[in-house]
């Protein structure tokens, strides 16, 4: 898994990019809990579940129906969040997802349930490039989490970041006919 201080870059990410007008503050931290939530998993090992079970790490808290859930959750409390319906299940459910799909980018673990209750196999990306996190936070600061943290910042928080100012440009070119007319006039044509 990336750390979990890197499973918040997407909604950093999304809300650099949408705005505070779609984005509140409010329903970003919304989506950061949601984002890092699929971790709490980790109880499993404590509770004597096995990390391969459904209910052990990267299992039912990483798949996407755990996500479609917490948007559900998120659609039902959008005006705790000054937030419109479906933004709220949208965001919210989307950076859920986002914990999963990261997870499965990780080269260590034993994949992600990501279609339970469906089908409960472990899936990994074809493309393995994160380094896998160590499961300790106090290892996260060891030689080796610095290493993962170095892979999480070239994987993750600058194609975040880089997602992040397209959607903000493309937001200010939309909001402002004379940047989008200017815009149009400099580029070269056919």
């Amino acid at each position: 898994m990336p750390t979990v201080l890197t499973h918040a870059a997407v909604p950093l990410a999304l809300a650099l990019g949408l705005g505070s007008r779609l984005v509140t503050p409010r329903l970003l931290a919304a989506g950061v809990i949601a984002s890092v939530l699929p971790d709490l998993d980790v109880v499993a090992f404590r509770l004597g579940i096995a990390y391969s079970h459904a209910f052990g790490h990267r299992g039912v808290s990483h798949s996407l129906l755990f996500a479609a859930l917490l948007a559900v959750l998120a659609w039902y409390a959008a005006p705790l969040f000054r937030s419109t319906r479906r933004a709220a299940a949208l965001f919210v459910g989307g950076c859920a997802a986002s914990h999963g799909l990261l997870d499965m980018l990780t080269n260590g673990g034993l994949g992600v349930e990501l279609f339970w209750p469906f089908s409960e196999q472990r899936l990994f990306a074809a493309w393995r490039v994160i380094e896998v996190s160590p499961l300790s936070l106090s290892r996260v600061f060891s030689g080796r989490g610095i290493v993962v943290l170095q892979s999480e910042l070239l994987w993750v928080w600058l194609p975040a970041l880089a997602a992040g100012a397209v959607l903000f440009a493309l937001r200010r070119l939309r909001s402002n006919p004379a940047l989008a007319a200017d815009a149009t006039r400099q580029s070269p044509g056919p």
